[in-house]
């Protein structure tokens, strides 16, 4: 007798193993898929948000023209955009495109000139060597920040001085200080932009002082960003300036579509993993659940012929199967956020920057989302177990009886 009961422990506990890991491995690929993506969305998005913000009003004729062309913006009305709920902040900025010369190459940048309203948060974030420049509205400081790679580009360092030449009816020159070296490893952005003070910007463009390429809104929350378009674009579109200019307001979405569609993309690929690790996890818990009921076919026997109905049976295992669910989501929910957070404030996963944009793995935690995934994955693995528990009704105290 207590021969059968070890040999009895010693089948079913590997069943039960295999089902409480299967549960457990999926639950925790589902958590770390779901922080990663998450993590990478936001990263890459407020990477391109640093550079242009969630908004841009601009000129209307500066769609259909390589260079920016001017509008004024008041500061009755800049006071406006940033008393509206949702707007975290608002800065107007000025472009010019130019070139880069040294004695062994040069480069085709755009100067992006801003003053004392910008919002350095991002910049200085991604400041690797030396310091910004001095953004002013009132007086040239002849200083620019560089990205690293324009940098290793021309052989310049902090401290060097270049010249940068600007065409139009003729050719301009102007020769600055570099003072600081950015990185954020978005090569569409770090390859051709430079930053100065707005007034230089200004000046090479012959423009007036209340005259920019326009102004970007910084939001509190990325998801308003449709919303607020749409409410900007029926208050400011096709309105005009003191100069009789029409205004124009953009989307983040609609001036990066590649890489906002790209991001959009990614969520098809968590769809599939969530799909798979939850069908591998019930594959695993049904498997375990069936071996269990085979093993325990004689005490399903006697249960019947003391008068159990196959309901009563079905519930037991169901209940020891329920067990099971829950002890594999709780190594699996332990196990998942153990690897997040490790990797969110240790960083211990490390990427390729010039191919991911970013140089380690992102995690981002959305409690919401993930309360959703675990209580749906245990309602369905529990729904699912219900099915391996009607083989009960197919076993018959008399046909076991007379095999024992």
């Amino acid at each position: 007798m207590f021969a059968l009961r070890n040999e009895e422990r010693r089948v079913s506990r590997p069943a039960v193993t295999i089902a409480v890991w299967g549960i457990a491995v999926g639950l925790m690929v589902m958590i770390l898929s779901v922080c990663i993506v998450l993590g990478f969305k936001k990263e890459i998005r407020q990477k391109v948000i640093g550079f242009g913000g969630n908004i841009e009003i601009i000129n209307y004729q500066s769609i259909f023209n390589a260079e920016a062309q001017p509008i004024a913006f008041s500061k009755k009305m800049l006071g406006e955009i940033k008393a509206t709920k949702g707007v975290h902040h608002v800065q107007t900025f000025c472009t010019k495109t130019g070139m880069l010369k040294t004695d062994k190459a040069f480069k085709g940048v755009v100067f992006r000139g801003v003053g004392e309203d910008y919002d350095t948060t991002f910049l200085a974030r991604n400041i690797v060597e030396g310091r910004l420049p001095r953004f002013n509205s009132k007086k040239s400081s002849n200083e620019i920040t560089l990205s690293r790679s324009a940098c290793n580009e021309l052989q310049l360092h902090v401290g060097d001085r270049v010249y940068a030449y600007f065409f139009a009816e003729q050719v301009k020159a102007r020769r600055f200080t570099i003072v600081g070296v950015y990185e954020t490893h978005l090569r569409e952005f770090d390859g051709r932009l430079v930053f100065t003070d707005i007034y230089t910007t200004q000046r090479l463009n012959s423009w007036e002082s209340d005259q920019y390429a326009g102004a970007e809104v910084l939001l509190d929350n990325f998801n308003d960003t449709d919303d607020l378009t749409t409410a900007f674009v029926k208050r400011y579109n096709h309105t005009q300036d003191d100069y009789g200019v029409d205004y124009s307001v953009q989307s983040i979405n609609e001036l990066y579509p590649g890489i906002f569609t790209w991001l959009d993309l990614i969520d098809t690929n968590v769809y599939v993993i969530l799909a798979l690790m939850l069908v591998l996890s019930l594959f695993t818990m049904v498997s375990g659940l069936l071996i269990i009921i085979l093993e325990r076919t004689n005490f399903i026997a006697v249960m019947k012929s003391m008068g159990a109905t196959n309901g009563q049976i079905r519930r037991i295992f169901l209940h020891f199967a329920t067990r099971l669910v829950l002890r594999g989501v709780a190594l699996g929910l332990v196990l998942g956020l153990g690897l997040a957070f490790l990797q969110k404030y240790f960083h211990l996963v490390r990427l390729d920057a010039s191919t991911y944009y970013i140089d380690t793995v992102p995690i981002e935690f959305s409690w919401p989302l993930l309360i959703i995934l675990v209580v749906a994955s245990l309602i369905i693995s529990v729904l699912t177990l219900i099915i391996p528990t009607y083989l009960v009704s197919r076993i018959h105290p008399a046909r076991v009886m007379r095999f024992e």
